[in-house]
């Protein structure tokens, strides 16, 4: 809304610009940024309000809007990206903070406790992006009372890896085998762990957590590219019919073209088992800095002693510069036919490519008079509009998952890739009615209806698909992953109905009540199935007649526990025996003490065999994500807005609140084997603001409030809500116009440091957590 000047409220429902977008893109903005609001604001990129009303805007708006709008992809895209770095699921005993390149504080999963080792992967991300964009447009009166606007944009938008190795980026684990004891506390809805140590057997032995009981994991790469191109042209008739009425017509034309591609590298180095501490110190101890990682945090109280106090840093980049060709060399020395284990791998390369077309016609019938002697706005129009998509995928697709270790799985993926495609289509109409009529001096009522949509985000349209490996023998209760997407998802729908009061009780001085009714179909929800990707088969199913499943049967008759550990060590001893089982029970009856194997024999088994499915081991059964239109729904509220100027002092205050509610709410508590149906981002909001106003001065100071919302649904295996917590934010702005051409500008964002905090099915169940510093932005304007 913006104030008009006849101190009526002017409402920007252009039908004949299409403010493109995806619906996602604010919310996975704000998730990789939530300091701040998004460049571009949610009723913009959802193409939410794309009905009739107010006279048409400036066509080279239309080149701005449409620059702002691939930029806003291309944010997104990142977003999306680092979100996916991210979210994890529930953080469990063993997860730790980690301090990233950009300086932030988060806790996510990232540390692995795997064989009593405490675990430090170092990350280092950058990302390089690039836009460019050109529009023109002409507008010819051709007579008293038409006039013809054409208009054309193209815009481009690129991200590109920007370490210095080439990635988008870097991850290399370090851990240190030398936990004696650890314990997690959950209670407080922060994780407080609690870690002794023992580094006599495998680290240095001078009792001290350091440097010299570290050594390494795995490394891994990521590099990705993404590129969005924008070409739309527009044609609008204009008959202007007098007195503040007219009527708007035409068409426009949209081709959108977004490709994303991603290459994935592995490679072991010491492998999970830590199985080179020392090495660390000794090439790249000048790498590595040690300091208390969990003193970082401010807000949050991860009550550390000891031990807990000890982490360590290095550039990601750096040291795989130096660990990388340390083991490629022991690869080299090793006598021919000897496996090399510590060659570099593809773990996933895929290229995605989303074009999609759109043509539109519309028109719009604005008009402006009087009823029984009250002034009226009636704006009244319809657009439709045809949308085809085609989506297509250079996959490698995966040919095995191997079980390297206790817990330990790698999809195994050729560098070859297989053309994968997908179509889309539908046609939409959206009318749109807006009413308005001054019922009493100084009190206008309004109406409306209009029907919107939102279309699916392009990430959501590829034609790939890909698995994730179990976290644990599936014969112990291991459940792998797997996504796949949608290139057939319609859009959002929505039918809006709208009424409001407005009081304009003095100059530039308000008070409004509205109501809001919206029925939405085909609500673009995540769905989990369980099923088969590829063929892929298990190796660790404890399946009768299978290796696995002997050797599930063999502990339970030697009254050895079921563990990780002890079902890998026993089916990776039946694979170096030929499948002997007398010569695979005598070596790990001899290497037990207990009920459990020797965890020293069993870092040396994992590290000489990987045990591969054969053609008894049956399909690997994954629980594959997917997105998919599913049930309809109502959604209604209030809001209630206050706007007061004192006098002509230049002092004011604006306040509002919203509440929401409707049926497309989720129980946290319900059945983790059911899909959840629940739409996303709803939430009731509220801001107030101290503003000043005057002499080209302008100050405001604002509270900006948000209700705890549905993040996401279906998160992992257990189909689990992921909640917001409620986050509010105080924010100030000075503007100072020098003359009428140069402006400067102070900003300042979340002055309070308010923290952002992600959850399951209860607040203890935290998933994630970002303590956030102000932010403060200097600006200039030049104005030709």
């Amino acid at each position: 809304m913006e104030r008009g000047a006849d101190g009526d409220l002017l409402r920007q429902h252009d039908l004949c610009h299409r403010h493109d977008g995806r619906h996602q893109s604010a919310d996975d903005a704000v998730r990789a940024d939530p300091q701040r609001q998004p460049l571009c604001p949610v009723r913009e990129p959802s193409r939410a309000h794309q009905r009739p009303g107010g006279a048409a805007v400036q066509a080279d708006r239309n080149a701005r809007i449409h620059a702002r709008r691939t930029l806003c992809a291309q944010q997104a895209a990142r977003a999306a990206q680092r979100a996916d770095q991210l979210v994890q699921p529930a953080v469990q005993p063993g997860d730790v903070r980690q301090q990233h390149a950009d300086g932030e504080r988060r806790l996510h999963p990232g540390e692995r406790e795997s064989r009593q080792g405490r675990g430090f992967e170092q990350q280092q991300y950058a990302t390089q992006t690039e836009l460019k964009s050109f529009g023109g447009n002409a507008k010819w009166g051709f007579a008293d009372n038409l006039t013809l606007t054409l208009d054309g944009h193209h815009s481009t938008s690129k991200s590109t890896p920007d370490n210095s190795n080439g990635t988008s980026a870097t991850l290399l684990s370090l851990g240190a085998p030398v936990i004696a004891s650890h314990s997690v506390d959950f209670t407080t809805g922060f994780p407080q762990q609690a870690i002794t140590i023992n580094d006599v057997v495998k680290g240095n032995g001078n009792g001290v957590l350091d440097v010299g009981d570290v050594g390494t994991q795995v490394a891994r790469t990521i590099t990705s590219r993404q590129s969005q191109r924008i070409n739309e042209g527009r044609a609008q008739i204009s008959w202007d019919l007098g007195e503040g009425s007219r009527f708007d017509f035409g068409g426009n034309y949209i081709d959108t073209k977004m490709q994303s591609s991603s290459q994935q590298t592995q490679q072991t180095l010491g492998d999970w088992g830590i199985g080179d501490t020392g090495v660390p110190e000794r090439i790249a101890g000048d790498l590595l800095t040690t300091y208390c990682l969990t003193c970082k945090f401010d807000k949050y109280n991860p009550n550390s002693s000891g031990s807990s106090l000890t982490a360590f840093r290095g550039n990601a980049v750096d040291l795989l510069n130096i660990f990388q060709p340390y083991y490629l060399d022991i690869d080299s020395q090793l006598p021919a036919g000897a496996p090399r284990v510590h060659q570099v791998s593809g773990s996933g390369n895929v290229n995605d490519t989303v074009r999609e077309k759109t043509w539109a016609v519309f028109g719009q019938l604005t008009w402006a008079g009087e009823i029984a002697g009250r002034r009226a706005n009636l704006l009244i129009g319809a657009r439709y509009e045809r949308t085809k998509s085609r989506s297509t995928a250079l996959q490698a697709v995966p040919t095995a998952v191997i079980w390297t270790a206790d817990n330990d799985f790698f999809v195994q993926v050729p560098s070859e890739t297989n053309l994968v495609p997908g179509r889309g289509g539908y046609s939409n109409l959206l009318p749109s009615v807006d009413f308005n009529i001054e019922v009493v001096r100084n009190v206008k009522a309004r109406v409306s209806f209009g029907r919107t949509l939102a279309r699916a985000p392009y990430g959501n349209l590829f034609a790939t698909a890909t698995v994730q490996q179990p976290p644990r023998p599936v014969a112990l209760g291991g459940t792998g992953g797997g996504t796949a997407q949608n290139p057939a998802l319609l859009p959002l729908v929505s039918d809006n109905f709208d009424a409001s009061i407005e009081w304009y009780y003095k100059p530039s001085s308000f008070v409004s009540v509205g109501f809001f009714d919206k029925r939405v179909r085909n609500f673009i929800g995540t769905g989990i199935t369980n099923q088969n990707l590829f063929g892929l088969r298990d190796p660790s199913s404890g399946a009768a007649g299978t290796l696995s499943g002997t050797a599930l049967s063999q502990l339970r008759n030697g009254n050895f526990d079921q563990s990780d550990v002890n079902l890998f060590t026993y089916t990776a001893l039946l694979v170096q025996n030929g499948g002997n089982v007398a010569a695979a029970d005598a070596t790990f009856r001899a290497n037990a003490t207990g009920t459990t194997v020797n965890q020293q024999f069993a870092d040396a088994i994992s590290g000489a065999v990987d045990i591969t499915a054969g053609a008894n081991d049956p399909l690997l059964v994954l629980a594959v994500s997917q997105p998919l239109n599913n049930r309809e729904g109502k959604i209604h509220g209030f809001e209630v807005a206050w706007t007061n100027f004192f006098g002509d002092t230049g002092f004011g205050f604006a306040a509002s609140y919203t509440k929401v509610d409707g049926n497309v709410n989720v129980d946290p508590y319900a059945d983790p084997t059911v899909n959840i149906f629940a739409l996303t981002g709803l939430g009731d909001s509220a801001n107030g603001t101290l503003i000043y106003d005057k002499n080209g001065l302008s100050a405001r100071i604002a509270y900006n409030w948000r209700a705890k919302y549905l993040q996401a649904t279906n998160q992992g295996e257990g189909r689990n809500p992921l909640f917001t917590a409620a986050f509010g934010t105080l924010d100030a702005n000075i503007s100072y116009d020098i003359n009428e051409n140069i402006a400067l500008s102070l900003e300042a964002i979340n002055l309070t440091s308010e923290s952002v905090r992600q959850y399951g099915r209860t607040k203890e169940n935290l998933v994630f957590a970002q303590e956030l510093k102000p932010r403060y932005l200097l600006g200039a304007r030049y104005r030709f």
